[in-house]
């Protein structure tokens, strides 16, 4: 359990790209916290989807931050890219390179909070000697990739083992990967307080939906 402010930080991943700003400020009106967006390259995770280019182009619609997660390796060369392009966060995964520790340094560099995501085969414990260096951890609750998977039960017991790690340090604790209402409690009761979502609140791509969703998912990690 955490004292950390719950945050619902909606994955772009999931919404109708044809019309992606409109959902965008769908999203913010609807009472998100963050915007998250998948960065995927094809190579560190099957799927591509867009560049800085892209969120640059949609960062004018929101003031909300954008928490960026970088599903690419290598991700040092792209990490100045998408702090100029208006990202806020920016997140990478500590199996994306030999050289986590210059990467946090080069994401601090450009005036911009740092990130690690770990997939769930990793171990918390890759984090140690890193720890003071990030903003935010965030567990993996399924293998990335792909939208709309389900939630690996184990990622609850990491999301334990990361809020221990961090202890009393200023860290975000995200969670992502299918997350619903209907587990976002057991994840905030394991320290998460910042919850990704695509599909439980993107799914069906209709607008009217997403302020009750969103509402109930905020509802269910509220302790």
């Amino acid at each position: 359990m955490t004292t950390r402010p719950i945050r619902i930080a909606p994955s772009i991943l999931s919404a109708d790209f044809a019309r992606l700003g409109a959902e965008i400020e769908a999203i913010d009106k609807a009472g998100a916290d963050y915007i998250h967006v998948d960065v995927m390259d094809g190579h560190f995770v099957p799927n591509i989807t867009f560049g800085a280019t892209v969120m640059a182009s949609v960062r004018k619609l929101t003031t909300k931050p954008f928490d960026v997660h970088l599903m690419i390796a290598p991700a040092d060369p792209y990490l100045a890219d998408f702090a100029r392009a208006g990202a806020d966060i920016i997140t990478v995964h500590a199996e994306a390179g030999p050289h986590l520790h210059r990467s946090l340094q080069a994401i601090k560099a450009a005036g911009k909070k740092a990130g690690v995501a770990l997939n769930p085969a990793t171990p918390v414990s890759a984090l140690e000697h890193v720890i003071d260096n990030i903003d935010l951890l965030l567990i993996m609750s399924v293998n990335p990739g792909f939208g709309g998977q389900s939630f690996i039960p184990a990622a609850l017991t990491k999301l334990a083992q990361a809020n221990a790690l961090i202890g009393a340090r200023p860290i975000d604790l995200e969670v992502d990967g299918g997350i619903t209402p209907e587990n976002a409690g057991a994840a905030a009761k394991a320290g998460c307080n910042v919850f990704v979502a695509g599909s439980s609140i993107y799914g069906g791509n209709d607008p009217a939906t997403y302020a009750p969703r969103i509402a109930a998912l905020r509802a269910a990690a509220t302790l």
